[in-house]
């Protein structure tokens, strides 16, 4: 490890980055170490690039999944927490979760132990890229997807284990009748979905400051809370809550527009959001997960930022991802805005198949690394590194995954001498 003047710290709610900071990577499984190498070298050309040597990153490796397993015995070794937790920020490539009992998902430990409550995911086209849609350059947001709880909680209690049937038997003592509601109680598998308020307001607060800090327009609460009242409807009330009470000024919600609209009159609350817009608040409304997967195909330039619990902005960010040309060219960040704590990651698999054979697709990873420098403050290194990838694409040069029919597809190694040879061209 480095000498502690190298570490980012955060102090303040912000982080404090020196000119060469020692910044961790996993570069993963499967096709993780090739695409990590990919990323590692165009990072360090545009830092380069802008910051002619006063400034770079010292990259130190540590291991999780199965290179960490073959080498300690353990797939998500202490060190490796120790590490990420001693340098606030990291990049990661994908990590593979052994099939069977007894292993959790590291993905998910990592999110939990180091409490990176929030997933943000930015989805957007780029020119050359295949997309099922008719117009998805229209697709430009950014979601929010709440972290740590929900599903992610991973409380689970299996068919006929004996937990299941403690669980079941205090079930249907104290509470009979919901325990009725259960349709095949003796054959049921149950589970836990724990949605907090805490929880919901910092995911939210975090999505309402970054659509202010970005000069977006508009933040929409995902949620099923018209059947799920309790959980997924108190994520959209704690939402409101947080959007009404901690940023006056600044934003209008939905919420208010009917109070007023039920307290006054139609006409005064469009008056009431005509003004919003006219003072460039920012807006805040609410929508139902089922109506937001078609709204986001048939509209998807209506949104701008999504907040949202965790299964649905797990499936949501998959599906717009596939509207835009699919995970290959979507990046990905966990993060804890009160600590500091980040972790960039690619947000595909690992790609066993394709490992070692020099054709796996880096933009994922790279767009990560984009986010990175972005978020150490070093954006013109990360606007170099992002329009490499926008004219890369445009031009039709890229891996087998994304090529057109009829056009040469690059190699990795191809696709980083094309990005490397664009930066240098921006010196």
């Amino acid at each position: 490890m480095h000498a502690a003047s190298n570490q980012i710290q955060f102090e303040d709610h912000r982080l404090i980055v020196p000119a060469n900071p020692t910044i961790p990577f996993i570069a993963g499984d499967g096709i993780g170490p090739e695409i990590m190498g990919t990323t590692r070298d165009i990072l360090d050309a545009a830092i380069h690039c802008v910051y002619h040597g006063q400034r770079q990153v010292h990259w130190v490796e540590l291991f999780a999944g199965e290179a960490a397993f073959s080498r300690t015995g353990s797939w998500l070794p202490d060190e490796t927490l120790a590490g990420l937790k001693q340098h606030l920020v990291a990049i990661k490539g994908p990590l593979a979760t052994p099939v069977g009992g007894g292993i959790n998902s590291i993905n998910v430990t990592l999110r939990r132990e180091l409490d990176l409550y929030a997933c943000q995911r930015p989805v957007r086209f780029f020119s050359g890229v295949k997309s099922p849609l008719n117009q998805p350059e229209k697709i430009d947001v950014v979601l929010f997807r709440e972290n740590t709880e929900d599903v992610y909680a991973g409380i689970e209690f299996g068919e006929n284990s004996p937990e299941n049937a403690a669980f079941l038997a205090v079930f249907k003592d104290q509470f009979p009748q919901q325990y009725d509601r259960l349709r095949f109680p003796n054959s049921s598998a149950l589970g836990v979905k724990p949605i907090s308020r805490e929880g919901s307001k910092r995911l939210v607060r975090a999505a309402i400051s970054w659509a202010l800090a970005n000069h977006r327009h508009r933040v929409t609460l995902v949620h099923k809370g018209n059947i799920m009242k309790a959980t997924e409807g108190g994520f959209v009330r704690w939402g409101y809550e947080v959007a009404e009470t901690e940023f006056t000024g600044s934003v209008y919600t939905m919420n208010a527009y009917k109070k007023t609209r039920a307290e006054k009159s139609e006409t005064a609350a469009q008056k009431e959001r005509e003004d919003a817009d006219t003072k460039g608040f920012l807006i805040v409304d609410d929508m139902i997960a089922d109506a937001m997967f078609q709204a986001a195909i048939l509209r998807p330039q209506e949104f701008d930022v999504i907040a949202t619990t965790n299964l649905n902005g797990d499936y949501l960010s998959d599906a717009l991802a596939a509207c835009v040309g699919g995970l290959g060219i979507s990046p990905g960040a966990n993060l804890n805005y009160e600590t500091g704590a980040a972790i960039f990651e690619a947000t595909h698999g690992t790609a066993p198949e394709m490992a070692g054979k020099n054709v796996a697709n880096p933009v994922s990873l790279i767009l990560s690394g984009a986010l990175l420098l972005n978020y150490l403050g070093w954006v013109k290194a990360a606007d170099i590194v992002v329009k490499a990838v926008e004219e890369a694409l445009a031009q039709g040069s890229m891996t087998a995954d994304l090529a057109q029919p009829g056009v040469a597809a690059l190699t990795t190694s191809g696709f980083t001498e094309h990005m490397l040879n664009a930066i240098k061209g921006k010196a």
